[in-house]
């Protein structure tokens, strides 16, 4: 495998987490993104250890308390082994989410970055581990006006 391709698939893999949790963490788009050995964790939320662990807890977080999101991944720095068949990942988060609290509805804004691990097996890209590590986050003040727009 070319190094260059090497990149651009482990960039395609964090678009398409992206993708699957800006779909409610649809278990169906996020369980082939894990290894089965792999591991998912951010504080305040929750560990989930094992692919099949890992979607159904990102699925019963968004559930549970996020309405809606879009995730903007930003700027992934991705370091391949020499061999080319693993990497160190980082990216920065940008999201802006409605999130369901006590009070009701809450738009909010959430900025932070994710560590990661990538393995390439049985000719594909997956993640061997993913930290999301939350730095900031407030309320969107006003609320979001045209979230409508990219519940598809």
């Amino acid at each position: 495998m070319f190094r260059i391709d090497a990149r651009n698939e482990i960039a395609d893999l964090i678009a398409r987490y992206a993708h699957g949790a800006d779909r409610k963490n649809d278990p169906a788009m996020m369980l082939p993104l894990f290894h089965e050995d792999a591991v998912w964790s951010a504080e305040g939320f929750a560990t989930f250890h094992g692919a099949s662990a890992i979607a159904a807890g990102l699925a019963e977080i968004a559930a549970r308390e996020v309405l809606w999101s879009i995730h903007y991944m930003i700027a992934p720095y991705i370091t391949l082994a020499q061999d080319a068949r693993s990497a160190q990942c980082r990216w920065y988060l940008w999201e802006l989410s409605t999130m369901a609290r006590d009070i009701g509805e809450e738009d909010r804004w959430l900025g932070g970055w994710y560590d990661s691990v990538a393995r390439y097996e049985d000719n594909a890209w997956k993640f061997a581990s993913v930290k999301l590590d939350l730095r900031v986050q407030g309320v969107a003040t006003p609320p979001w006006e045209l979230k409508k727009a990219f519940d598809r």
